[in-house]
């Protein structure tokens, strides 16, 4: 039995950063394993996948609890293994995180008792990466500690950029790319949704993400529109709820015509998403997706 655990930490922007993360992490998994982690991809079985409950950790020493946000089980192909992903990136540089690795690989195995295959996710500018925890002594070597790493801004956009996975276009916005790209990033990160098939309720959970972190100012804006409509496939972006949207201008078709607002939150309740969250996209108040709830 395999155990495998991707940790992220809580910071000042906590509840935004880690909702989006859990909400885009939890609905793609398997495509997030298979973006960033084939490795460990290749060896998972996802018809097996199952959502385990929440786990509350105390840590004794500093008081302070931490809750293991997204926890998955299934087996790897051919073996009976459970994975556990706990998702919340990393967003800032702690110098203490590799130490903190170990902790929650040691709260993890001894609830479990099952090997475990630690990720961490950093999605911080700074390149401090420590992804090993050694104890030892000048006359003795007690353990080292290795865990596997994600580093966002290390990474080439324009390699994923060619990728149909949605988790690969969403983090687009979080991955190396320079001031001046930024007009052209959002472009590839449209294409790759138009290419895909995906329902309206996700298209905005991954625009969402997107918009989040990858802005473009007024004059960047226009400088999209017009790339957008030299291109052949031109409709299918514009069909796209995307920003302009959200600033009054009507693009192509707006997704809310042909199914509603409403219907929007319905699905994007469906999949798992948390009131705040919709509230945040469909731009519904809290009391009416609630409602909404109760209908399903």
């Amino acid at each position: 039995m395999t155990v495998a655990t991707l940790v992220k930490e809580s910071t000042p922007s906590y509840t935004k950063h880690d909702q989006l993360f859990k909400q885009l992490i939890n609905t793609f998994f398997e495509e997030f394993l298979e973006a960033f982690f084939p490795e460990v991809h290749h060896y998972v079985n996802f018809q097996a996948i199952k959502p385990l409950s929440e786990e509350v950790y105390t840590d004794l020493i500093e008081g302070k609890t931490r809750r293991l946000d997204i926890i998955m089980e299934t087996k790897l192909k051919g073996a009976e293994t459970v994975i556990i992903v706990h998702v919340e990136p990393q967003s800032y540089v702690e110098t203490g995180f590799h130490k903190r690795m170990f902790h929650y690989f040691s709260l993890l195995y001894n609830k479990y008792k099952k090997p475990i295959i630690p990720i961490a996710v950093f999605s911080y500018d700074g390149k401090w990466e420590e992804n090993t925890y050694t104890m030892e002594f000048p006359f003795f070597h007690v353990l080292t500690f290795n865990f596997m790493t994600l580093h966002l801004r290390k990474k080439n956009w324009r390699d994923y950029s060619r990728l149909d996975n949605p988790v690969a276009a969403a983090l687009l916005s979080k991955m190396g790319y320079k001031e001046e790209e930024k007009v052209h990033v959002k472009m590839e990160f449209l294409k790759m949704i138009a290419r895909m098939e995906i329902n309206p309720a996700k298209q905005r959970l991954i625009y969402g993400f997107f918009e989040t972190y990858l802005k473009l100012n007024e004059e960047e804006e226009e400088e999209l529109m017009e790339e957008i409509k030299q291109l052949k496939d031109a409709d299918k972006i514009l069909e796209i709820p995307i920003s302009y949207e959200e600033k009054g201008k009507k693009i192509g078709k707006e997704i809310g015509k042909e199914l509603g607002i409403k219907e929007v939150a319905l699905e994007m309740l469906k999949e798992g998403a948390s009131i705040e969250f919709i509230a945040k996209v469909t731009h519904l108040n809290k009391e009416e997706i609630k409602n909404l709830r109760e209908t399903l």
